[in-house]
């Protein structure tokens, strides 16, 4: 839907304002009032649920108490004075009601009115428009109201519009051309709409003077008034009419009257005429649509503004729909018109079959056979004489290619042309009228031909224009060739001249600057030899410097180191004994230093993974660092355990903490558990804020809901078990019926004394409540779950939590269970099961029930 209201040309903020306010029409329907009594003794109404007011609120971006005072009070102005009254149950639903018509109603205008901007052409000229006109179908049920009247009244128009505008009409036309023509007998319905539509004494007319009139008024008053004033009707029947020959008629209820239409006659039933008539929204309701911030619900009451305030008051519904129907024949009176009339073949909307009463039926008050004879005596065709030459002119040579008298002159020279019968056509004072189709079918034919002969003449000459055009501009193009060419050719010999003389030039000058370069080359060379020969005479000069000083350089080196030698010899000699008595600490710090590193250098490469369960380390490579080796695993670790901690969220911290509480607690002890380990905590296993049958429970829990499951409530009189909604909360332990989402049971932690259940593989367990508390006057409660190891877990540690107590967990297999004033004992035994693996509970006297764990 959106995807075509884009295609179609909307925005995106029209498209949503559109389902904001069908989604307000859809919700006003939800809104109910109750009745309450005033002071004064004046009875109003009040909303009985005000978050659906609320919801309404926020989608039309209303303030709340502005709406609701609409819908509780009515306020009537007169000239300079407001009278505010109350608005009772049945006058609020009323408002309710026409308010959700009158936004439904301008929201499908609006959409009509923004189609047709959206696609309308987008051109400044005129062009034809064809339109498409699906009517109303005739209905005739078995209980008809004031809908079927208004609809089969627009089906009297456009009968009567039909009859004009073929009928009526077409005799006229042969009568105005002074055409010879036997009148034609034909029913006129004028008849039936001036009943209805007569502004003195028509229906619509006596029902709007009813809808206005002071005082008490009902649908039998209107009925009543029908009676008086449509009596003598001839298409007006009453039992009530003071005509007599209806006070007997058992097919005509008191309070109907009847119409005969066209169609056939219709009774329809008075009950609900004037109301529907009076569908009026109160002034109040549009001053409040037009206060909405949204803005297509303010552009849809423009009469709400205070500025334009209209005293009078508003039509009818009957009056809309005449006024609409008035357009309507307004704007067909002014097209002209072509009928397509569906024959229904049957009642029963099946293929194949033929009801020839119904069908002969329906021929005949649709006035067919009148229509059927008019254009069986008259002229299948007819047109102006002017359009008529203009087609076929072309068909005489007197005629074509154009005619300078009169244009029936002209017609009456193609037609003696064209050697038509004289019985064929008839030439009235405007128009020609055609007979046979046949007739014109050979004038087409005729037409046609003649077209395609004109076609090839045209053609022809064409052909010629275009080859001589061709020739001419050829011979133009080669005397433009021509000249280009010679042009050309002297170009082309002017240039080879001149390349001769440039080539010529050039071995000249290259010749003469051969011969400078050559001068030039030889004074270069002896210049550079002279310079040669005396850097080579410097350089033997310097080496022979160099290599003498080289040599005393390495004989002094020489004596240096030998000097060093001597004097580290002599140190060396001095210090021996000091040496050998601190050597062996020396190298044994060093050898420890150099086994550390190299032990640490290893322990790098081969480290376990992250993984806090990985128990793999490497081994131990020397006895002394044992120690050490062990004190270095120990810390990886808590190192890697701490790693793997910070990945964790808030909610996963605290799903571990549970499940290490639910360790400690029933580790060993309770054969459940180990299923229990890989299965995650969810507490939440009833969408109740999502789904809406627990709204009810929902709106009664006002604490946040930490586990919400389906337990069974164990019976102690047949150890049967019903199906119960288990609520834990911050403060409180509810128990909810299923269906229903009432709450059975709320129990206070600070109640909770002890968990009793057994070691073996069930989900039962007992709730103990604490002696003399007012949830304990029923006794304990006896529960079996599928998630009892969460349950328990999480109440242990909300009840440690809110009541600074640690709730005793009791697992044995067998304890007692205070109902009422009575202990019974529940023991928990081995054996087969009919149901599968399944526990079943059954009680073995007033002291004692006993539960098969398989």
């Amino acid at each position: 839907l959106q995807n075509a209201m884009q295609i179609v040309g909307f925005m995106d903020h029209e498209t949503q304002s559109v389902f904001e306010v069908v989604a307000a029409v859809l919700k006003l329907g939800n809104i109910e009032f109750k009745p309450e009594s005033r002071v004064n003794g004046l009875d109003e109404s009040k909303i009985k649920d005000k978050n659906e007011l609320k919801e309404i609120c926020e989608l039309t971006g209303i303030d709340q108490s502005v709406l609701e005072r609409a819908f509780s009070f009515r306020t009537v102005e007169a000239k300079q004075e407001k009278v505010s009254t109350t608005l009772n149950v049945a006058q609020a639903y009323y408002a309710r009601d026409a308010l959700a018509k009158n936004l439904y109603s301008r929201l499908f205008s609006w959409l009509v009115t923004r189609i047709n901007e959206s696609i309308k052409a987008q051109t400044k000229v005129r062009k034809k428009v064809m339109g498409v006109l699906d009517i109303y179908g005739f209905e005739i049920f078995e209980e008809n109201s004031f809908e079927q009247f208004i609809i089969n009244y627009c089906n009297e128009k456009l009968q009567q519009i039909f009859i004009e505008l073929t009928l009526k009409e077409e005799q006229e036309e042969y009568i105005r051309e002074g055409i010879e023509w036997t009148h034609i007998e034909y029913f006129n319905n004028a008849i039936i709409c001036d009943l209805i539509e007569n502004n003195q004494t028509g229906i619509l007319a006596m029902l709007d003077e009813e809808c206005l009139r002071p005082g008490t008024v009902t649908d039998d008053t209107f009925l009543e008034k029908l009676n008086q004033v449509c009596a003598t009707h001839q298409h007006f029947e009453s039992r009530m009419s003071k005509c007599s020959r209806f006070l007997n008629d058992t097919s005509l209820p008191h309070s109907c009257f009847r119409i005969q239409h066209y169609a056939g006659k219709v009774m329809y039933q008075v009950e609900g005429f004037v109301d529907k008539n009076n569908d009026l929204l109160y002034r109040d309701l549009s001053q409040a649509m037009w206060k909405a911030s949204h803005s297509l619900i303010k552009a849809l009451f423009p009469e709400g503004n205070p500025a334009k305030i209209n005293l009078k008051r508003p039509p009818t519904a009957g009056s809309q729909f005449k006024a609409s129907v008035a357009t309507l024949m307004k704007n067909l009176q002014t097209k002209n018109p072509n009928y397509i009339r569906c024959i229904k073949p049957n009642d029963k909307k099946a293929a194949h079959i033929f009801n020839d009463a119904l069908v002969c039926h329906q021929v005949r008050y649709l006035g067919l056979l009148e229509n059927v004879r008019v254009r069986r005596a008259g002229y299948a065709f007819r047109q102006a004489y002017e359009p008529c030459l203009e087609r076929y002119k072309m068909l005489c040579k007197q005629t074509w290619p154009h005619w300078r008298g009169p244009a029936r002159a002209g017609v009456e020279v193609l037609f003696n042309e064209l050697e038509i019968p004289e019985e064929e056509f008839s030439f009235g004072r405007s128009k020609i009228f055609i007979r046979n189709p046949r007739t014109l079918f050979k004038l087409e034919d005729l037409r046609k031909q003649r077209l395609e002969d004109l076609a090839t003449l045209i053609e022809k000459i064409y052909r010629g224009w275009k080859c001589r055009t061709r020739f001419l501009l050829m011979k133009k193009s080669q005397i433009v060739i021509s000249s280009w060419y010679r042009r050309y050719a002297q170009q082309k010999k002017y240039q080879k001249i001149k390349s001769s003389a440039i080539v010529v030039q050039s071995y000249i000058r290259g010749w003469k600057a051969r011969k400078l370069l050559r001068e030039l080359k030889h004074q270069k060379r002896c210049n550079e030899a002279a310079t040669i020969i005396a850097a080579y005479w410097h350089g033997t000069q310097a080496r022979r410097e160099l290599k003498r000083l080289k040599e005393e350089a390495r004989r002094k080196h020489a004596v240096a180191v030998i000097w060093a030698y001597w004097l580290g010899l002599k140190v060396r000699r001095e210090y021996r004994k000091f040496f050998r008595a601190n050597a062996g600490r020396k190298i044994y710090e060093f050898t420890l230093q150099r086994l550390m590193q190299k032990y640490f250098l290893e322990m790098k490469n081969k480290m376990p993974s992250l993984s806090p369960i990985d128990k793999n380390w490497p081994a131990r490579p020397y006895l002394f660092l044992d120690s050490t080796h062990k004190e270095l695993k120990r810390i990886f670790h808590l190192w890697r355990c701490k790693k793997y901690r910070d990945q964790f969220t808030d909610q996963q911290k605290l799903i571990y903490e549970e499940k290490l509480e639910a360790s400690e607690l029933f580790k060993d002890k309770k054969a459940l558990y180990p299923a229990s380990v890989g299965q995650p905590f969810q507490g939440a296993y009833l969408e109740i804020s999502k789904n809406p049958k627990y709204k009810k429970l929902k709106d009664a829990v006002d604490e946040k809901i930490i586990i919400a499951e389906v337990v069974n409530k164990i019976n102690r009189a047949n150890g049967k078990a019903t199906s119960r909604i288990f609520l834990l909360t911050k403060n409180n332990v509810l128990l909810a019926d299923q269906k229903s989402g009432n709450i059975k049971s709320e129990v206070p932690l600070g109640d909770v004394t002890k968990v009793s259940m057994s070691s073996q593989n069930d989900g039962f367990f007992a709730v103990h409540l604490k002696e003399g508390s007012g949830a304990a006057s029923k006794g304990d409660f006896l529960l079996s779950s599928d998630h009892l190891i969460e349950m328990a877990t999480k109440l242990y540690r909300t009840t440690l939590s809110q009541t600074k107590q640690k709730l005793n967990i009791e697992i044995s297999d067998e304890f007692l269970v205070q109902f009422r004033q009575d202990k019974v004992c529940v023991k928990f035994i081995q054996g087969s099961q009919k149901n599968g693996n399944i526990p079943t509970c059954k009680r073995k006297n007033n002291r004692l029930l006993e539960v098969a764990v398989p």
